[in-house]
């Protein structure tokens, strides 16, 4: 879709910009994404049966990739969150364009969000 990296770092922004924004209440220290350079909150509800994810971060990069995080993993069932592939972040090479650390927060953004999954799937069985 993108010819050069820049053009996926702008379109990243322009996603984090579009990202349903956590409620200022749920800004907390328990909803800290740990291992991320910058600061990444998540708030995970579940709504009948699907979870719905709303995220913030200080860092306008870091925004955009929990933006591609919560557009894939948002209003899914948590059993599918769980066995998700995330194949899809290798194969659009954005771990191999981030920093060392920006890449450990990456991984760190998805661990939490199936964390979340697994804690509302055992609360759905």
């Amino acid at each position: 879709m993108f010819d050069d990296w820049m053009q996926r770092y702008e379109y990243m922004i322009e996603l984090g910009k579009s990202l349903p924004l956590i409620d200022e209440k749920y800004k907390i220290e328990e909803n800290l994404i740990k291992g991320c350079q910058s600061k990444v909150w998540v708030h995970a509800e579940l709504e009948g049966d699907k979870l719905r994810f709303t995220a913030d971060s200080d860092a306008i990069i870091t925004k955009g990739i929990v933006a591609i995080l919560i557009r894939a993993f948002s209003n899914q069932h948590p059993a599918d969150i769980i066995k998700a592939d995330t194949q899809f972040i290798d194969e659009i090479g954005l771990k191999e364009h981030l920093s060392p650390t920006r890449a450990n927060g990456l991984v760190s953004m998805i661990k939490q969000l199936k964390m979340y999954a697994v804690a509302y799937q055992t609360q759905l069985n």
